[in-house]
């Protein structure tokens, strides 16, 4: 216990290091700002812009990781990194711009010819196909490939782990029981998808949703061709109608990509299809994964969670100009479960708030460019509607330091004038954020609360802070968590939060406990407005109404520093993918 300890105060001491000379190095210090290792374009010259512009085809693209996807599976993946990927090898009716930076965001066609035509109601979606969109045997790919991969969505008891948003879209009430256990006899599957021939398909809504075709953009709406449906064994070999198709895959080892063949580039606007090959390895160790990136071994980091602290150094020091750092669209926060006392009492939120050094925290987290800008309210910056100077608590103010006084009268306002004893729940193989719990922890104390760090197993949250009933039992009181949108709008981000509809017995991410009929009902209200940027109104509305509740405590706006090899070509970040590369246009020298 005590090696322990001395091991995490080593650990915060080091992110305190790293982040002072993160400043340094914002500020023009810390190594050229210009041709890093002699052939890169510059520190952030692919941050929200593209880089080393060119259509040279050939060559290997080489990517390394510590995760591997949790399903290469289009219906079951859920990692960002990998939507990102899988549009190597599998297409959607739309999806998102292929440029860098905000202009990402944008919907447009891939496989389906135009957007979609939208009923007067705005409960009716049609969409035409393209000509020549193939599968990797060269057999067209049909609106009913389409309604297939969509409908897999309903097999949850063998396709679990993937988003789900259509299947609550279009079928809300759960009629439908999935293609592996349609019993009718036509077997003409979901009725809310209609497909008059092989090149058209239709929607229908039961109720509006102004964010439809988001929800088509993402990979779960992929195509997938029944007669190679293998499964719960699909994410081991899927079926390509993209450039790319799978080669080789050993889980948490290596994956390797080569072009297909019957891919037409006639067909698809977006991808590039430059390299001859892609490849990924895993490794488990993160600080030699960034030896082997500042080496030149590979290319990027697949799932861009950004440098460790001895990389960062190193880069930021000889090999400025392959780094970039971009916002992620994610917020680091803390949040109270309402039921473990004494949190459910308002004022005993807000004092948290305001008794928490946000510096330190943010500090904690490797500084303004490596955590990010202190966190001011719950909405984060890539989703519409997103005021990040709206500050209700003062956060920001007095450069993020703690309003004892005001921590000290709500405590009292809470019948808690001496403070209270609570737990931090923090994963136990994400570093920055036991730094930052143990942050957190030394500034509560400053105001009477004891706050002990409990380090669970990262690889069992949900089932740890995902399950309400264990986060009471542990006395849970504090939570420190991330989040990012599924696709950038409120619905995107902000339902599996404070919807009183998502929370679970198991996989719980209302970790808030927020069960309030008035939010509900501002989500509906949202959710049907078809202007975007009234509904964007509407949702800062929703934000502001979590606020007041005092159920976050948010910690940063994240930021990153990734690496790029000078080899890369057409590379920029963008927001479509929370601040990741594109990787379908991505090239090599």
């Amino acid at each position: 216990m005590t090696t322990q300890r001395s091991s995490r105060r080593r650990i915060a001491a080091s992110a305190v290091a790293v982040a002072a000379l993160l400043v340094t190095a914002g500020c023009g210090g810390g190594g050229s700002d210009g041709e890093g290792d002699g052939k890169a374009p510059g520190f952030n010259a692919a941050n929200g812009k593209t880089a080393n512009a060119s259509d040279k085809k050939g060559g290997t693209l080489k990517f390394i990781g510590t995760q591997d996807a949790d399903s290469w599976d289009t219906t079951r993946g859920y990692y960002g990194f990998a939507w990102d990927f899988m549009r190597y090898y599998s297409r959607t009716l739309i999806t998102s711009k292929p440029v860098a930076g905000k202009e990402s965001s944008e919907l447009v066609p891939d496989l389906a010819k135009a957007k979609a035509k939208i009923s007067d109601d705005g409960k009716t979606y049609s969409y035409e196909l393209r000509d020549g969109i193939t599968w990797e045997d060269g057999k067209p790919v049909t609106s009913k490939d389409i309604k297939y991969g969509i409908e897999r969505q309903w097999a949850q008891d063998v396709l679990s782990g993937g988003p789900i948003y259509l299947k609550d879209t279009l079928d809300p009430d759960g009629k439908y029981k999935g293609p592996y256990k349609d019993k009718s006899k036509d077997k003409l599957g979901l009725e809310a998808i209609e497909t008059p021939s092989d090149t058209e398909i239709v929607f229908k809504l039961p109720k509006r949703n102004g964010d439809f075709e988001q929800m088509l953009a993402m990979p779960s709406a992929s195509p997938v061709r029944q007669d190679k449906d293998t499964k719960s064994k699909y994410g081991l070999k899927p079926f390509s109608n993209g450039p790319y198709k799978f080669e080789s895959y050993t889980p948490n080892k290596k994956l390797s990509l080569v072009r297909n063949p019957e891919w037409k580039k006639s067909s698809d606007n977006i991808r590039k299809a430059l390299p001859d090959k892609i490849t990924l390895t895993l490794i488990t160790n993160s600080d030699e994964m960034d030896k082997r990136l500042i080496n030149g071994d590979y290319d990027l980091d697949i799932n861009a969670t950004g440098m460790e602290a001895a990389g960062r150094q190193t880069a930021l020091k000889e090999h400025k100009g392959n780094i970039d750092n971009p916002s992620t669209g994610y917020i680091r926060y803390a949040v109270f479960p309402q039921t473990v006392k004494p949190f459910d009492n308002i004022h005993c939120r807000k004092a948290m708030i305001y008794g928490s050094d946000h510096k330190s925290i943010q500090n904690a987290r490797g500084g303004p460019l490596a955590g990010g800008d202190i966190g001011t309210n719950m909405l984060p910056k890539l989703v519409p509607g997103s005021d990040l100077s709206f500050d209700p608590y003062g956060i920001a103010k007095n450069d993020g330091k703690a309003d004892v006084a005001k921590a000290k009268a709500e405590l009292k306002k809470c019948g808690k004038p001496n403070g209270f004893k609570t737990t931090i729940a923090v994963r136990n193989n994400k570093q920055v954020e036991i730094a930052s719990a143990e942050a957190m922890q030394a500034s509560l104390k400053k105001i009477g609360i004891e706050a002990e760090v409990d380090e669970y197993d990262g690889a069992q949250t949900t089932g740890i802070i995902g399950n309400p009933e264990y986060v009471k039992k542990k006395n849970y009181g504090i939570i420190i968590m991330g989040w990012g949108p599924d696709f950038p709008s409120g619905q995107g981000y902000g339902m599996p939060l404070w919807h009183s509809k998502y929370i679970l017995d198991n996989g719980n991410n209302n970790y808030a406990m927020i069960d309030d009929k008035k939010i509900d009902g501002m989500f509906a209200d949202a959710i049907a407005e078809l202007d975007k940027k009234k509904a964007a109104e509407k949702y800062a509305a929703i934000n502001a109404e979590v606020m007041k509740g005092a159920y976050y405590l948010p910690f940063t706006f994240e930021k990153n520093i990734i690496w790029r090899s000078s080899r890369l070509t057409n590379v920029g970040t963008t927001d479509a993918f929370s601040g990741r590369y594109d990787y379908a246009v991505l090239g090599v020298k």
